[in-house]
């Protein structure tokens, strides 16, 4: 039986490739997760499917098609790359199997591997009960999924997560948002391992504090822009602001909330992240529920569908079992511009320094989970004297701590000694002090009492070369 003709047409609208035709409005700037991406495509580790997750306008479909330029200028056939975006209500409402019917028609298969590749995903039905039977009878095919929500991708499937492989998309790196703001900055040196720094000589640390101060102005503008790819060029900020939340904040909690999860009570949502936003760091649970007169359990499930859609993540101190369930968590925003876009706020942040701080601390928890967030477990460490460390980072490896302090005021011993306790008492070797002025980038001498080692580096450049 041939495919209906309004499925072929949108098809065929989707996939230009079938008429030999070129793929329209590519940006030529490129995320580092396509290397991710691209390797899984071409030379995969193991047979399965890969599935992009990552907030609404985030790039997931920019992307997709530029996996398939690539796949279509290594030489694969144009007839065996397939692009469904299920948005779209008649791919929606036809499913994954007419679209790969209709597909097989329109372009008989040419020898060498199939490419599939469905974009939002998580509208479909059973979804992952097709990708579980594909990946286990098809062995010529490849299939690559975009999907906006993680518990639609994670929970509930009854062990089909372990047929794909996922790679999270976040917001634009700083790195990225230079890149495609053409940013004329001076070049900073490779680094690719932070630990590195130590072994730099007095030299290195002052040639890079002097092409490093053209990065500060920068920063600051991309913490009040945001990472998102259609806001970077945007030159209004309130217009800037206004995409952030009516676009894509209001869409992920009042669409996609009510599609994907049928969440009745959205005003009590977005009531929830409204709170976050006015009051990012260390969550006080009975002032949210009190705030939003609800219970415990209610406050929690909407905490868990914020991170779900990737508006929040959620660190839990460090420590293990009922340690950490008892315990208060740290939210950071998925990206330090929402803050200020859901108050309109303008560049009035960079005004004012608390919010300033944690704007930055915002962003290196990002870059840091965009680094290593794959391996590694995040925490944050409060000892008994109230001195908080930001962050702990553990790969396998020994802990290793950085604390925020993006401020005017030179970050001395007295400033540093919470870090320098947790370290001693972990036997930590080295940690990290994260500041604001590009002068302050060195290693601090410490006394014969404390040996670990402590850097100082400025957000922008640790931003930078964490999204390099």
């Amino acid at each position: 039986m041939p495919p209906p003709p309004e499925l072929i047409g949108v098809l065929s609208q989707f996939n230009p490739w079938w008429r030999h035709d070129p793929i329209a409005d590519l940006p030529t700037w490129k995320r580092s997760a396509l290397h991710e991406l691209r390797l899984w495509l071409k030379n995969p580790p193991n047979h399965r499917a890969i599935l992009l997750s990552g907030c609404r306008q985030v790039g997931k479909t920019t992307l997709l098609l530029q996996s398939i330029q690539e796949l279509l200028m290594d030489g694969v056939a144009p007839a065996n790359i397939l692009y469904v975006n299920f948005d779209h209500p008649v791919l929606l409402l036809s499913g994954i199997d007419a679209a790969v019917d209709a597909w097989r028609q329109r372009e008989p298969r040419v020898d060498g591997p199939e490419y599939v590749f469905l974009d939002e995903v998580q509208f479909v039905n059973h979804w992952d009960t097709w990708v579980h039977k594909q990946v286990d009878s098809v062995r010529h095919r490849r299939i690559v999924m975009a999907c906006s929500a993680m518990p639609i991708c994670t929970s509930n499937l009854n062990g089909t997560a372990s047929r794909w492989h996922t790679i999270r998309l976040a917001t634009l790196s700083f790195y990225e948002y230079l890149q495609v703001q053409r940013a004329g900055v001076p070049p900073l040196p490779k680094l690719g391992d932070l630990a590195r720094l130590f072994d730099w000589t007095t030299h290195e640390f002052l040639r890079v504090q002097e092409f490093g101060k053209a990065y500060s102005g920068h920063f600051h503008e991309y913490l009040v822009r945001g990472g998102f790819p259609q806001t970077a060029n945007v030159e209004s900020i309130s217009q800037v602001q206004r995409v952030l939340r009516e676009e894509i904040a209001d869409k992920l909690l009042k669409r996609d909330m009510t599609t994907l999860f049928g969440v009745r009570r959205i005003q009590d949502l977005e009531h929830t992240f409204l709170y976050l936003c006015l009051r990012p760091g260390l969550l006080d649970m009975l002032s949210l529920c009190a705030n939003l007169q609800v219970k415990r359990p209610t406050a929690q499930h909407f905490l868990t569908l914020l991170e779900a859609i990737h508006l929040i993540h959620r660190l839990p101190p460090h420590g293990y079992g009922k340690q950490v369930q008892r315990a208060r968590y740290k939210i950071y925003l998925t990206d330090a511009a929402f803050a200020g876009a859901m108050m309109m706020r303008g560049k009035s942040l960079l005004d004012d320094p608390a919010a300033l701080d944690m704007a930055a601390e915002t962003a290196v928890f990002k870059h840091l989970h965009l680094r290593y967030g794959a391996k590694a477990r995040f925490s944050y460490w409060r000892d008994g004297n109230d001195r908080p460390i930001d962050l702990v980072e553990q790969t396998g490896g020994p802990l290793v701590p950085f604390t925020i302090k993006y401020r005017d005021m030179h970050s001395g011993h007295k400033e540093l000694k919470g870090l320098l306790d947790l370290c001693a008492k972990k036997q930590i070797n080295r940690g990290y002090a994260v500041t604001k002025s590009v002068s302050d980038f060195g290693e601090v001498p410490t006394t014969k009492q404390h040996r670990t080692k402590v850097m100082q580096i400025p957000a922008p450049l640790l931003c930078y070369w964490l999204g390099e």
